[in-house]
């Protein structure tokens, strides 16, 4: 008895999402490490940033509580993207029975292609940021001159750009400490993780891993592991593109987003015209940056 299509169709897809599920798994959800995940019921989202109050003022005896108002500081739009590809596999082959060998390899480079794109365009305002990616105030996501309220500015970035060792290192927590907010309050803002590209990661170990200071025969402590300044360690990102490129992620809220506006999906079908069979999955998502001083960066010095 002949299979029909419909049929064939019907026994082909769970295998073919299960292979699919297994080849995009194999690839680590590496912007876990660097975003907030929050879902989405939009075509977009809109965060604003809030300036929040001044320091509060002594009331004497008998007279009237001043009051603050806070103020819009700058807004961030997160515009979902649709990522999506498919493939497709003639009638020929499936008269020729090639269907089994030639759909397991497709599906598994859909699922490569899939999860590659979506930590590509995760990594992007890291890669981006010391140039071509703001994160709405105007000025580039790594910079010295983030606009407050107040008419001062932040920096999450060094005047000179420096390779990741001791110094550079101490230098941006110390630099972090002393972020404000837009009203110009201190914020105890604190490093939280360190991300490297793979180039850095032996580095990223000796700095935060060894009980001495790196490159002393002094027996000196090495304080940075000792304090704990880096409380959740460091993580290799492999889709940084700049090798000499680091980054703290901190503890300030509302730093990096990523919006999950659609699931990862697939389908199947087969097409009249052709007799070609059809598998496709598509995906909706946004990445993006609500407040800069969710993270310090450094591009390196060369």
């Amino acid at each position: 008895m002949a299979i029909s299509r419909a049929q064939l169709l019907k026994e082909l897809l769970p295998g073919l999402n299960a292979l699919f599920g297994l080849e995009y798994n194999k690839y680590e959800n590496e912007h876990d490490e660097i975003y907030d995940t929050e879902t989405s019921d939009r075509s977009f989202e809109e965060e604003v940033k809030l300036s929040g109050f001044g320091q509060a003022s002594v009331k004497d005896e008998g007279s009237a509580i001043n009051y603050d108002s806070a103020q819009e500081s700058f807004s961030t739009r997160y515009n979902h993207e649709t990522i999506a590809m498919g493939f497709a596999i003639t009638e020929e082959a499936m008269e020729d029975e090639l269907y089994d060998s030639l759909s397991a390899r497709y599906t598994k480079a859909l699922a490569r292609s899939m999860a590659y794109t979506k930590q590509v365009k995760a990594a992007y305002p890291l890669n981006a940021g010391f140039g071509d990616f703001d994160s709405g105030d105007g000025v580039d996501l790594f910079s010295e001159s983030h606009p407050l309220v107040s008419g001062g500015t932040n920096s999450n970035t060094f005047a000179t750009q420096a390779d990741l060792n001791e110094t550079s290192l101490e230098n941006a927590v110390i630099q972090i400490a002393g972020w404000t907010d837009e009203r110009g309050l201190l914020i105890a803002a604190k490093p939280r993780k360190l991300i490297v590209p793979p180039n850095g990661m032996f580095t990223a170990t000796r700095i935060l891993e060894t009980d001495g200071r790196v490159g002393s025969a002094d027996n000196d402590l090495n304080a940075i592991k000792s304090n704990g300044t880096i409380p959740e360690g460091y993580t290799v990102n492999h889709f940084l593109t700049d090798t000499n490129a680091w980054f703290l992620m901190t503890d300030v809220p509302n730093g990096f987003k990523h919006f999950a506006r659609t699931s990862l999906e697939t389908s199947m079908d087969g097409d009249f015209d052709t007799g070609n069979v059809r598998y496709k999955a598509r995906e909706r998502y946004s990445f993006g940056v609500s407040d800069p001083l969710g993270a310090f960066g450094s591009s390196g010095s060369s």
